[in-house]
């Protein structure tokens, strides 16, 4: 039985059916059955047929019924269609949909679905997007670690200060980031000739070695003895060596070293740049923050602000400089006997106790053109099984408050010394790399590091050595990821940059807030300023009080009962103590 396709209408006038007074009874011998559903032009259209949907919820099943196959109210369609035609906007006035709220409620009312083909691409734009938020998170987590004080310091923050500060009429040269010096090595030709050895070193006291924190021992004041920070034109001896053309570039090891652990520095530091001719000429000017030690540079807890605090970043670096300077003395052997060498210590004049230091003056060899003098410290001798001398650097790591570090050295010393090294090594990174450099660019055997604590939380002036540790440079520059090479590259790259420069004096910058230094033009009286301010009249400057509380108490008595009797030379006496506590 074949298949009866049925009556179709001719349409003589044009396109459709006939009028339906034209339209015949029946289609096929049965009645009209074919339905007319009305639809407004902003509906969407559906599916005919699909097989493929399977609602997954009584509100789905309500959605399924709005097809284009809707019987309900046939007999208004005609109607229906023009009310549809009346109602239709352009523009859709429709809410959108809400979104649900993901929180406990939709949780527990959310029902399964089906699972969905996932697309590839789409999968793959995902785990590019994780990965770039992971790459993200480590890149912020590094820079909170490293630079974390500028940004809750901010801009007014003493750290996030300049260490100079910047002129409008200066040029910038170069902008090097930090980034870039990383990539950097040079391996020095030969190694660095001794030209010259100044100076008078005494012997180390090897009793220091066996002090722990059970048996700490006083920290010592050397009042008599002078410490020298000459930059490098002021040195009489490398004005000598300069003009004897020995070198075309000429520093000092504590401006190297901070040019060789710039990578590692949190605060802000200048160095000035002279090009004379064919030479170059690394110097500091007169207060710089090389000649302080920094304390807690790149720890994770900012310092305060203000200079009055005894653990503001100032206080600290002062209090550190003049530990350093006298453990330095202290661990000797006061005994008179005193290595000398070619010549006595340049900047002494006659009849002053100078400090225990040798300066060596060495040369280095960066290329066929290029050579590199420096004026290199050691601060005592040492005599080793065999019976040669070896030189040795001394420094002072000092501990100010165990709260805030969070290692208590008088209990963790003993047990736990690598716990405490690896605290200073997070809380002190740069310093600790340029003591490092210094002691390698010196040549010495030998690097101790001392540990000296305040016999008080709040008593800045009077300190205890707890432990002496000695080192040896090259293993402990392993130790802290030191590379020789990268940081002679670096030195090596700021020459090469400075040679291309004209005549003139130059700055070079470390930024307060960005990981990168600045290439400043400067002219050639910049920082040549010798005004003095006039002190104050002594009945008009105001006596600085002092941390300790019981000393501090004294003072005020002895001023009111000096002052009641009429007599102050015993309130001038304790004033000039205590200036010369806060100065030291």
């Amino acid at each position: 039985m074949g298949f009866d396709v049925g009556f179709v209408p001719y349409n003589p006038d044009g396109w459709g059916p006939p009028d339906a007074s034209a339209a015949p009874a029946s289609l096929g011998g049965g009645s009209v059955s074919v339905p007319f559903a009305p639809f407004s032009r902003s509906d969407k259209l559906g599916r005919i047929a699909d097989w493929t949907r399977n609602p997954p919820g009584p509100g789905a099943f309500a959605a399924a019924r709005d097809t284009v196959f809707d019987f309900a109210g046939l007999e208004d369609s005609v109607g229906l269609a023009s009310a549809d035609d009346a109602s239709f906007r352009l523009v859709d006035g429709k809410p959108p949909p809400r979104h649900p709220r993901f929180g406990p409620r939709w949780r527990f009312q959310q029902r399964p679905q089906l699972p969905q083909r996932r697309d590839e691409e789409v999968e793959a734009r995902r785990r590019e997007a994780e990965k770039e938020r992971a790459r993200r998170d480590r890149h912020w987590q590094q820079n909170r670690r490293t630079h974390h004080q500028f940004n809750r310091g901010g801009p007014s923050s003493s750290s996030a200060k300049s260490s100079v500060d910047i002129q409008p009429e200066w040029s910038v040269k170069e902008q090097i980031p930090f980034s870039s010096f990383s990539k950097l090595s040079f391996a020095v030709a030969d190694q660095p000739e001794d030209l010259l050895v100044c100076g008078a070193v005494e012997f180390y006291d090897r009793a220091f070695d066996r002090v722990t924190p059970r048996a700490e021992r006083r920290l010592e004041r050397f009042k008599s003895r002078n410490f020298f920070k000459v930059t490098t034109t002021d040195d009489p001896v490398i004005r000598r060596l300069a003009e004897n053309d020995t070198a075309t570039v000429f520093a000092t090891d504590t401006i190297l070293a901070a040019l060789m652990c710039a990578p590692r520095s949190v605060q802000s530091w200048d160095i000035v740049i002279q090009r004379v001719g064919n030479k170059l000429f690394f110097d500091k000017r007169d207060g710089s923050q090389l000649d302080l030690l920094t304390v807690n540079e790149t720890a994770q807890e900012t310092l305060p602000e203000a200079k009055e605090d005894i653990n503001s970043a100032h206080s600290l670096a002062v209090e550190a400089t003049y530990v350093n300077q006298n453990f330095s003395q202290q661990v000797l052997l006061r005994n008179g006997e005193k290595v000398t060498f070619d010549e006595p210590n340049p900047f002494a004049t006659e009849g002053e106790e100078a400090a225990s230091v040798a300066y060596r003056y060495r040369r280095w060899k960066l290329d066929d053109e290029t050579s590199l003098v420096a004026r290199c410290e050691v601060h005592a001798v040492n005599t080793d099984p065999r019976g040669e001398r070896q030189f040795l650097t001394i420094n002072a790591l000092n501990e100010f408050d165990p709260k805030v570090t969070g290692v208590d050295w008088r209990k963790k010393l003993e047990t736990q010394r690598g716990a405490v090294l690896a605290t200073e090594l997070k809380n002190n990174a740069n310093k600790l790399a340029r003591w490092t450099a210094q002691a390698l660019l010196a040549g010495a055997d030998m690097m101790k590091l001392g540990y000296v604590s305040r016999l008080h939380p709040r008593d800045h002036y009077n300190h205890s050595i707890l432990s002496v540790i000695g080192y040896k440079p090259r293993d402990f520059a392993a130790q802290i990821n030191l590379n020789t090479a990268n940081m002679w590259g670096i030195v090596k790259s700021i020459v090469d940059v400075c040679m291309k420069l004209g005549e003139g004096k130059y700055v070079l910058v470390k930024d307060p807030v960005k990981p990168q230094v600045r290439l400043y033009e400067v002219p050639n009286d910049a920082f040549e300023n010798d005004y003095v301010e006039e002190p104050l009249p002594e009945e008009e400057q105001v006596r600085p009080f002092s941390e300790d509380v019981d000393a501090t108490a004294q003072e005020m008595d002895a001023a009111a009962e000096a002052e009641a009797t009429g007599t102050t030379a015993g309130a001038d006496g304790d004033a000039g103590k205590s200036v010369e506590a806060t100065a030291a």
